[in-house]
C-alpha cells in the first residue's frame, strides 16, 4: 500500500511539475530589424568593413605589382638587386596580412566597433527578453531564428512583439 501511495504522488508531483513550465519564442532577426539604431550600426559597421577591405586590396594589389614587375626584370637584375627586390615584395605582402589582420583579425578593429556599436542594442534587447519573461512567468525563451532544431512553433508562444513593444517600437 505503501508503494502505490509513494508512487501515485511522485507521479501527480512530476506531472504538476511538468504542466508548471512555461516558455515562449522570439525570432531576434525579427526584432533587430525593427530597431532602427541595430540597423543604423549595421550600416556603419558595412560601409567601415568595405573602406578598409579596399584598403587591404589595394596594398595586396601593389605586392602583386611588385611581384609582376619583378618577374618581368628578373633576367635584367643582379643577384643583389633580385634578393632586395625579393625582400621589398614580402616586405609589402607582410603588411597586407598585418592590415588584414589588424581590420579583421579576432582582436581586430571591426570586432572592437562591433562590440561598441551593436553590444549596447543587444543588451537592451535581451533585458526586454526577461522583462516580458518576468512578467508572464516564462521559465525560458528560445530564439527561433538562431536554432535549427526547431521544426514547428505556434505563433501563439511568439513574444517578438511584445519585446518590442517593451524597447519602445510597437509593431
Amino acid at each position: 500500500m505503501k508503494k502505490i501511495l509513494l508512487s501515485l504522488i511522485l507521479l501527480l508531483a512530476g506531472v504538476a511539475g511538468a504542466s508548471a513550465q512555461k516558455f515562449a519564442m522570439v525570432d531576434m532577426e525579427y526584432i533587430l530589424k525593427n530597431v532602427p539604431t541595430y540597423e543604423m550600426a549595421n550600416e556603419q559597421l558595412n560601409q567601415l568593413s568595405q573602406r578598409w577591405q579596399k584598403e587591404v586590396e589595394a596594398v595586396g594589389k601593389e605586392a602583386e605589382n611588385m611581384y609582376q614587375s619583378y618577374l618581368a626584370d628578373k633576367v635584367f637584375l643582379t643577384e643583389e638587386m633580385t634578393k632586395k627586390r625579393e625582400e621589398e615584395i614580402v616586405a609589402k605582402e607582410k603588411e597586407a596580412t598585418e592590415l588584414r589582420f589588424k581590420y579583421f583579425g579576432p582582436e581586430g578593429e571591426l570586432y572592437k566597433k562591433r562590440q561598441t556599436l551593436l553590444k549596447p542594442v543587444q543588451d537592451d534587447v535581451y533585458n526586454a527578453i526577461k522583462k516580458v519573461a518576468d512578467e508572464r512567468g516564462y521559465q525560458a525563451v528560445f530564439d527561433r531564428a538562431s536554432s535549427s532544431e526547431i521544426i514547428y512553433a505556434s505563433p501563439r508562444i511568439d513574444i517578438s512583439n511584445e519585446v518590442l513593444a517593451k524597447m519602445g517600437y510597437s509593431k
